[in-house]
């Protein structure tokens, strides 16, 4: 399915303040939206459990992203675990300067772990977690 017909995890736009030297939007500022992004889907499954990230893998830097462009991060769950939620993350940017063109600019997949308030993992769900993925 085209990311134009889901709803985004999250959507927004990059500002001057958010670019590196080469005038794109620094790499960093679209891994902390893509980290982001991904506990909003694993939310999704328990809202009730904190969340930390263990990895971030596979993260690939297709195109640029230019001030003005309204980037877009679309989620799909991966895997639950007993723990541990794999989500992966596309990110598509509309082009300010040619609207209504959409240019898949990053992916990456997220690895995070339920914890505990001493940050020890526990159970996603109550109950056995389902298979998927």
């Amino acid at each position: 399915m085209p990311a134009a017909r889901r709803d985004p995890a999250i959507r927004t736009i990059l500002l001057p303040r958010d670019t590196n030297a080469s005038g794109t939007i620094f790499g960093g500022i679209i891994l902390s939206y893509i980290d982001l992004a991904a506990v909003v889907e694993a939310t999704r499954i328990n809202p009730r459990r904190r969340y930390v990230t263990v990895a971030m893998d596979q993260v690939v830097f297709h195109e640029p992203v230019f001030v003005g462009d309204l980037v877009s991060f679309y989620t799909r769950l991966v895997k639950e675990g007993r723990t541990s939620v794999t989500v992966d993350v596309e990110v598509v940017a509309e082009r300010r300067s040619e609207p209504g063109k959409e240019v898949q600019v990053t992916e990456a997949r997220v690895v995070y772990v339920a914890v505990d308030e001493n940050r020890r993992p526990i159970p996603i769900r109550d109950g056995p977690a389902p298979e998927r993925g």
